[in-house]
């Protein structure tokens, strides 16, 4: 008998993305328990305790397992529907309609406070230990936006406006309604009803400035359905258009309307408005008001929801109103609709609905949110909704006290028993058997394993459940349909997931289950019996194995690479915690505790120190540590290699707890005999002897030309000359499955020779190049393992093949001696060696290895000044480089992480912190780097703080950990210069010690606890000294402007501290602002190898090549394609992927596909939160876009909300002076203003031109813009002195900075001699003009104009064919507003009508 299990994919254990492609998950599976006779009652016995461990989780009151250092969402996460609703998506729609519309929305997502974060329910907890990411984005777009929302107009009535707009066109759907003529019986004297046929737009061609040629390859039939009624005056004719996924593909390449993943396309539509000009028309419009008033005005179609506020406002009978909104069948109208774009207006009722006074307008945001705020809540981050209603579908199911059966009840078919207790407090014993499942008689103290009357007997246990309790099957249910309504990405589970730093404290709850998995994992041992563990280096080799000819085989391979890689990674992570807890018996276990390695899961761990003093000649146990990431370094390159025949081993770097453990595969064979008997490549003793072997030479030599590494020869201990293909230390090591394995990389890149280890090796100081000098450099560093890094050696290469092309240039023209090297002046003999066919410039890897001779003295000197070059163009070029990308905005640190990734793509290593923050320092325009100067401190402050905290950790007891976290926390966060610090530490632990005198008593003896804040800032800012050669002055968190927050948050994220939710004191000078219970849990952090897809990377970098070039639509088609192949190797949740859809949804917007751009934003979105963090750099720009994006898509409430949660982040992680705050209170400046919330609008345009002004300068087109917008909101104020004020200078800076005929400098004039003039009439009429409020396209506009540095500009000639299209669209709008339709209209009406389509757009450009 079998016993299968099938769960929803809600569960996060039955779930798989990388076998299942992401448009499956979607699918509906049960939880059921299926049998067959066919096999033995052993293999149903794990079968059902999985089942029953799975049915206990899904069963439990919360959704997910407590347990959770996981990162999380608060956005992103679907809101709880009741138990007694029904769903109103498919789970089918789930995954292609992410929006899904909510509608029984209360009016009370509309309150300031829901503005932060929509109104929906987290479903995971961030408490416990290991809990995967599961919420993401399911419903951002609340019933206000979503409910009776139609498409938005474009602009009516043309404003004066600066600036050229982003060339976009409008999406085109798979079935569109094209919109055609119908007239009303009253005023029809002309009846007329089209029948057109919707052509496909993918065939149409442009051959020259004014021609286009529209082919009818796919044609379908249109159906018209007639119908007239009263109140209307146009009717409409629809026509469906069906095109499938492969015709669009074979199909032009101009405008993609779809997401290319293989989905299938579900039918959908899409309402437009109405061809004829409504705009020009009158209607009347009935009001209810409160009470039994009902008013009725005359409108225009043109009529935003603002302006008709704005006419009760005026109105006499309404005069006195200031404080309501308008609903339309019972839903709230946006401010920023038009009155014609509205479904069931004619001859409906508006409704007047009066809100709640208050100060504080509907669409502000909490305090701490407005600028200038210094509160800093950290509660917001993770916001727990506490109206969510958690369903518990029994109180107790665990296995019975009577298991296992005993032989005379298996000879009855009697498996396991189970003990429950249901939500209405009936205890019931089951018995699980080959028959299904039934009551039985036992009680906690009888064995009566009889069927009790009545007898039941189930199929499943859900359905025995379901019957003994109704509390069950109702919760039951409910929670199935929770899941189902989950968007995919919750229920997928992160390849790497990411924890979060804070984490709410969780009430610890009785679980049966949970005592019985504690049990079975036998308190962190080897979960696995022997001869049933995983062969990691087996799985691993094998994968690389796997044939490669074709691109099935390609990504057949990758895929297992990653999947295999993955749960190494994830064992490894376990394993090294076992170790350093204790759990884990040492193989070695008479040596020191420093010395001893451990095997578990078949994974060898060792710690990295300097184990028999090996490394002592590179730096001790500082060289040990740095020696762990270099050679993980060395084995992600020669990975990224792959060379057919080298094989490298499993690798990961773990830090916890102040250790860091190092996790390998084994190596077949190398535990059965002694190391040196096994090594057949390499050195063991610094060179000293040196083994070689041709099969070794020859796979390295293949791997050393991508790698850039010099082939050198070296003495071995009989003086005879030995060619080395990589570094000395490289171990080539013959398995016993007769595999060549390579290990100890740390040498696989060249040195950097800027940082010495001791001051007695001596330097010939006429060899350091005068750029090195002038920066100070050589200095010491702490061993001898600095090496540069490969985006350096491929810059500096790129650098001489430059130089050399100059070089030859100038030999053409005759004019070679007016040319000299950017570096320096003197005769390089590489060029020389590299103007053959083959311009490769290599680097000798050991060149600082110590015991190591060289055969050549001459090839050495130019191989150490080769390496010199290097250095000085670091300090030279790429430094520079660096402050420039930062000035230019192209890259805008924000944390610790983006700082050292923009380092890093100029291959700068974070040493040189201290040589950035001096040019910083020597700047004369500093205040344009505030924020990089910043952020270079603080990255120095944590991570010296790191290095102390390390060896601070290692001293404590397992007991005493809270107690030492929180006491090191609390002297980091205290100012060195607070005198009272130590007083308040002092009387912290005399408080303990009443409370605890045992306790305090043992921890007081410790030498942590006698740490104080000044000498802990003393030991910061000396190794700050020592490591990064600057000095820290003692007032540099109040020079520098740090937040607390934000130091805390980056040392919390390096360090693996989880810390309790709550708001903390910071400034408090005579309370400890951490206690013990407020640090959760010490977490892992994990380096390890990436795998990725290659084909899919080259498509990448093909597509931005594209999009560099202007080719919108093929990069679309690339990103496309690359998106797919990510998916298929690394899943939906993976960095990669995420980069393909934050792509396609660029490239949608430009292409003015609105729709299909939220959606690939959002997704990118959801897959950010769950592969960075909620509250990760990236995140936040992930908000910000998609935010742009909603407002292009009529989703001004939805954008809204998505700008405020981007500046709380913002400010959390930074702080409120950084470029990007600049650039979100320019946006929620203008949505602000185009809601008429002027006053509001008012005071984050005023501080985004002050930070404008600070970062991108005062004269500045940014800057102008800036003021362009305080013009058109003061214009909208009625304040035309201070409109013309601010456009003034706005029109002075474009003439200075672009000159005086180009188009912003010619319409900011224009507008500004408008602004006069309504200012002149102001004053001789003695009373103030009320301007309109700003429409739709403005809003966009100024939105596209704020956001312009990032956004994909469109080819000239994609350009000219959208002009084109809506030259012909206008011409056919005019036909049908004249009523002239002739017969050549009628033809061209055919291929014309999806083109009405474009119009909505297109009148922006």
């Amino acid at each position: 008998m079998r016993v299968s299990l099938s769960v929803s994919h809600a569960h996060r254990g039955c779930h798989n993305p990388l076998a299942t492609p992401p448009h499956w998950l979607n699918k509906k599976r049960h939880l059921s328990c299926c049998y067959s006779p066919l096999v033995r009652p052993q293999s149903t016995m794990g079968n059902m305790v999985q089942c029953c461990h799975m049915l206990s989780g899904f069963c439990k009151c919360k959704d997910e397992p407590s347990g959770g250092m996981a990162e999380r969402s608060p956005l992103l996460s679907s809101r709880d529907s009741d138990s007694s609703s029904t769903s109103t998506t498919t789970p089918a729609d789930s995954e292609d309609d992410i929006l899904t519309v909510s509608t029984d929305v209360p009016d009370g997502a509309l309150h300031p406070e829901h503005f932060l974060f929509p109104d929906i329910v987290l479903s995971s907890h961030l408490g416990g230990d290991a809990t995967l990411v599961e919420p993401m984005v399911c419903l951002l777009v609340s019933e206000e936006e979503e409910g009776k929302r139609m498409e938005v107009e474009t602009q009516t009535q043309q404003e004066p406006q600066v600036g050229l707009p982003v060339h976009t066109a409008t999406v085109v759907e798979k079935e569109q309604e094209v919109f055609m003529l119908q007239e009303d019986h009253e005023d029809a004297n002309r009846k007329l009803a089209c029948r057109t046929t919707a052509v496909s737009l993918w065939s149409e061609d442009v051959s020259g400035a004014g021609a286009e040629d529209i082919s009818d390859e796919e044609k379908v039939d249109t159906h018209t359905d007639h119908k007239t009624e009263k109140d209307q005056r146009s009717v409409l004719l629809q026509s469906k258009t069906q095109t499938s996924h492969e015709e669009v593909g074979r199909a032009e390449m101009m405008l993609q309307a779809e997401d290319v993943c293989c989905e299938d396309l579900d039918d959908h539509k899409q309402p437009l408005r109405d061809i004829i000009n409504l705009q020009e028309m009158t209607f009347s419009v009935r009001i209810k008001l409160p009470g039994a008033d009902i008013l009725e005005l005359q409108v225009l179609g043109q009529t935003s929801v603002a302006e008709l506020q704005q006419m009760l406002m005026d109105h006499e009978l309404t005069c006195h109103r200031t404080c309501f909104s308008l609903h339309l069948d019972d839903t709230m109208l946006d401010a920023a609709m038009q009155l014609s774009s509205m479904e069931g207006l004619c001859g409906g009722m508006v409704k007047v609905v009066e809100d709640g006074k208050s100060e504080r307008s509907r669409w502000s945001p909490p305090d701490f949110l407005l600028p200038g705020s210094l509160q800093r809540p950290l509660l917001p981050l993770h916001p727990v909704h506490s109206d969510s209603e958690h369903l518990q579908c029994v109180r107790v199911l665990a296995y019975s006290s009577w298991n296992p059966p005993p032989g005379y009840r298996k000879m009855h078919g009697d498996l396991m028993y189970l003990h429950a207790v249901t939500m209405e407090g009936r205890e019931v014993n089951i018995t699980s058997s080959t028959r299904g499942f039934h009551l039985n008689q036992s009680t906690a103290f009888t064995f009566n394993p009889k069927p009790a009357l009545p007898t039941i007997l189930c199929h499943s246990l859900v359905e025995l459940l379901s019957q003994v309790s109704s509390a069950f099957k109702k919760n039951f249910s409910s929670l199935q349909r929770r899941r189902i309504q989950q968007h995919p990405y919750e229920r997928m589970v992160a390849p790497f997931p990411v924890f979060t730093w804070m984490a709410p404290h969780e009430d610890h709850s009785l679980d049966c289950i949970r005592v019985e998995d504690v049990h079975a994992s036998r308190v962190g041992q080897d979960q696995h019996t022997a001869g049933q563990c995983r062969d990691w280096n087996e799985e691993l080799q094998r994968a690389r194995e796997l044939p490669r000819n074709s691109p099935q085989d390609c990504l057949h391979r990758g895929r297992i690479l990653f999947k295999t890689n993955r749960d190494f990674v994830e064992a490894s992570r376990k394993g090294a915690v076992a170790v350093v807890d204790g759990h884990v018996m040492p193989l070695n276990p008479g040596e020191p505790p420093h010395m001893q390695m451990f095997l578990w899961n078949n994974i060898f761990f060792s710690l990295a120190r300097d184990i028999a003093q090996h490394y002592r000649p590179l730096g001790g146990d500082a060289a040990a540590h740095a020696a762990a990431s270099c050679d993980l370094r060395g084995v992600q390159a020669y990975t990224s290699v792959d060379t057919e025949g080298l094989h490298t081993l499993g690798s990961a770097v773990v830090d916890y707890r102040g250790f860091r453990v190092i996790a390998q595969t084994i190596v077949p064979g190398i535990l059965e005999k002694n190391q040196e008997q096994s090594i057949l490549y390499g050195s063991t003793d610094h060179g000293r002897t040196i083994m070689t072997h041709p099969r070794f030479v020859q796979l390295l030599e293949k791997a050393s030309k991508p790698l850039r590494i010099q082939p050198h020869q070296v003495l071995d201990h009989r003086d005879t000359p030995v060619e080395l293909y990589s570094g000395v230390e490289t171990k080539g090591i013959l398995g016993n499955d007769g595999r060549h394995y390579i290990l100890d990389l740390l040498r696989t890149f060249p040195a950097d020779l800027n940082f010495q280890y001791s001051e007695e090796t001596q330097v010939n100081i006429e060899e350091v190049p005068k750029e090195c000098q002038s920066f100070g450099y050589p200095q010491r560093h702490h061993h001898s393992l600095a090496n540069l890094r490969p985006e350096l050696m491929n810059a500096f290469v790129q650098h001489r093949y430059d130089t050399y092309l100059k070089i030859a240039g100038t030999h053409q023209r005759g004019g070679v001696s007016e040319w000299k090297e950017p570096v320096d002046n003197r005769k390089d003999t590489d060029h020389d060696k590299a103007s053959g066919g083959d311009f490769d410039i290599r680097f000798n890897p050991d060149l600082c290895s110590p015991g190591v001779r060289f055969v050549s003295a001459e090839d050495l000197s130019c191989q150490r000044r080769l390496l010199w070059d290097a250095a000085a163009f670091l300090l030279s070029s790429q430094i520079p480089l660096v402050l420039q990308d930062c000035l230019d905005h192209r890259m805008a640190p924000m944390d610790g992480a983006t700082l050292t990734s923009v380092l890093h793509q100029r291959g700068v290593n974070i040493r040189y912190l201290g040589t950035l923050l001096r040019q910083l320092d020597n700047m004369e325009d500093s205040g344009r780097h505030y924020h990089v100067q910043r952020m270079c401190v603080i990255e120095m402050v944590t991570r010296s703080a790191k290095h102390v905290f390390r060896t601070y950790l290692q001293e404590v007891e397992h007991a005493t950990l809270s107690a030492a976290v929180s006491h090191f926390l609390n002297c980091l966060l205290t100012s060195s210069t607070l005198d009272s610090s130590d007083q308040m530490l002092s009387r912290r632990r005399s408080h303990h010690r009443r409370r605890s005198r045992s306790h305090c008593g043992r921890a007081a003896g410790a030498a942590w606890a006698r740490l104080t804040p000044s000498e802990l800032w003393v030991r910061i800012r000396t190794d700050a000294e020592d490591y990064y050669h600057y000095t820290l002055d003692s007032a540099f968190m109040e020079d520098h402007g740090l937040q607390r927050v934000s130091l805390l948050r980056e040392f919390t994220i390096k360090t693996g501290i989880q810390v309790r939710m709550r708001d903390y004191t910071m400034d408090s000078r005579t309370r400890a602002i951490f206690g013990e219970e407020d640090v959760v849990n010490m977490l892992a952090v994990v380096k390890h190898v990436t795998y990725t897809a290659s084909s899919a990377t080259w498509l990448l970098e093909h597509a931005y090549a594209a999009v560099r070039r202007g080719h919108v639509s093929a990069a679309f088609d690339l990103v496309s394609q690359a998106l797919m192949l990510f998916t298929s190797v690394c899943g939906a949740l993976h960095e990669d992927t995420c980069t393909c859809l934050r792509l396609l949804g660029r490239l949608s917007y430009t292409l003015g596909q609105h729709a299909n751009a939220v959606r690939h934003q959002e997704r990118a979105v959801m897959s950010s939160e769950r592969t960075r963090g909620v509250d990760h750099p990236q995140t936040i720009h992930d908000y910000t876009w998609l935010a742009l994006y909603c407002v292009a898509a009529g989703q001004h409430c939805t954008s809204l909300r998505l700008l405020y949660r981007a500046r709380y982040l913002t400010l959390l992680v930074t702080g409120d002076d950084h470029p990007h705050i600049a650039l979100l209170d320019s946006m929620l400046g203008v949505v602000l203003h185009g809601l008429m919330e002027l006053d509001l609008s008012l005071k984050f345009l005023h501080n985004a031109s002050i930070l404008t002004s600070k970062y991108h300068g005062a004269t500045s087109t940014k800057h102008a813009h800036s003021h362009h917008l305080l013009a058109l909101l003061h214009h909208s104020r009625g304040d035309f002195e201070s409109a013309r004020r601010h456009e003034s200078q706005a029109c002075s800076i474009y003439e200075t900075q672009v000159g005086q005929n180009h188009d912003r400098s010619r319409e900011s004039s224009k507008y500004l001699k408008d602004l006069t003039q309504q200012a002149g009439r102001s004053i001789k009429q003695d009373s103030k003009l009320t301007p309109p409020p700003q429409c739709f396209h403005t809003m966009l506009q100024q939105l596209n104009m704020t956001c312009e540095d990032d956004l994909i500009p469109l080819r000239a000639e994609e350009s000219t064919r959208l002009r084109l299209w809506e030259v012909k669209v206008q011409d056919l709008e005019k036909c049908l507003s004249s009523n002239t339709f002739s017969a050549a209209f009628m033809e061209e009406a055919d291929v014309l009508g999806q083109l009405a389509v474009k119009s909505v757009f297109l009148q922006s450009l």
